[in-house]
């Protein structure tokens, strides 16, 4: 395995970037997407200056790291940051049918759930081995919240931790939905990094907490969800838009709409103050974001650049006060 990336420079902003590629997109979550398109899609990333990319085995059952490794091995490794999870094992499936958690896949792997030190440095040289990379950057534990927190505080972080320290990857961190979760994993071990699903964006802020002590503990959070699963990423808020990947209740539907009639009335569209909104808190590095097509990379990079006046922040932050 190579060297990875120093640590101290991954949780700091601007070392990330504003803006990241979210792979599990080009896993098939939810609809299969041709090769040709999935690799389109991570060169429109890359051409349109994205520098981080985000992935993990659970996605699309290594589909994921193949096809994101499939275009970054070409590239300048100096140049791209790369993250994975650990926390999940593939393991051959000889039951056929396709895969139940989402991706549209062939089963030929199921996921096997390991926190132990053995599972997750046999889970980075795996990953590694579908990306065709000789490192990562960076490793999340992903979901103790959804699967065991206590075991993934007592077996999974230390176990990063010295990977960490051994050189195998650069920095650490977990992926995970629950701000209180995450807080308890951010007090119990040193992490460069936080990978927040939702939790703090323009319809919900629940992680301040979280977030203050990041800041505190010098740890980088990088938001993902700033979407809300869909519900901020039309400037029109629809009736069946999902929320938390679900159909959002009417009281949510309501507070989106209101929150496009704002942005609508300082010029701004709702998913272009979505997708900057948590990087105004100082402890969010970055904002990552799903695409799986081009033109939704385009749209992205474009939404983050795009000038938002400070009188509409002002006038966000009082509605949320």
């Amino acid at each position: 395995m190579g060297a990875a990336m120093n640590s101290l420079e991954l949780g700091k902003p601007g070392k990330l970037g504003k803006l990241g590629f979210g792979g599990a997109g080009i896993g098939n979550l939810y609809r299969a997407i041709p090769d040709g398109e999935a690799l389109a899609t991570v060169l429109s990333a890359w051409d349109a200056g994205i520098r981080y990319f985000d992935t993990a085995p659970h996605y699309g059952l290594g589909l994921s790291e193949q096809r994101l490794g499939a275009v970054l091995r070409d590239k300048p490794r100096n140049e791209f940051v790369i993250s994975t999870k650990v926390g999940r094992l593939l393991e051959p499936n000889s039951g056929g049918g396709q895969d139940s958690e989402g991706f549209e896949v062939p089963a030929t792997s199921r996921r096997v759930w390991d926190f132990s030190g053995t599972g997750i440095r046999r889970s980075i040289e795996d990953s590694l081995e579908r990306l065709g990379l000789d490192h990562v950057d960076i490793a999340y534990l992903h979901d103790p919240d959804v699967h065991d927190l206590q075991a993934g505080i007592s077996q999974g972080l230390p176990a990063l931790e010295k990977l960490r320290s051994e050189g195998v990857v650069g920095a650490i961190g977990v992926g995970i939905n629950s701000a209180e979760a995450a807080l308890e994993c951010v007090e119990a071990a040193d992490l460069d990094l936080v990978m927040l699903a939702g939790r703090y964006t323009l319809i919900e802020q629940p992680s301040v907490p979280l977030l203050e002590r990041c800041v505190e503990r010098s740890t980088g959070v990088v938001s993902v969800g700033a979407y809300n699963s869909g519900l901020l990423a039309r400037p029109d808020v629809p009736e069946d838009a999902h929320y938390n990947y679900d159909q959002a209740p009417a009281e949510v539907l309501e507070r989106a709409r209101a929150l496009a009639d704002l942005c609508r009335d300082f010029g701004v569209e709702l998913p272009t103050a979505a997708i900057q909104f948590p990087l105004r808190h100082p402890a969010v590095v970055n904002v990552t974001a799903g695409a799986t097509s081009p033109e939704q990379v385009v749209t992205n990079a474009a939404r983050m650049e795009a000038a938002v006046p400070d009188e509409l922040w002002n006038a966000l932050e009082e509605r949320m006060a």
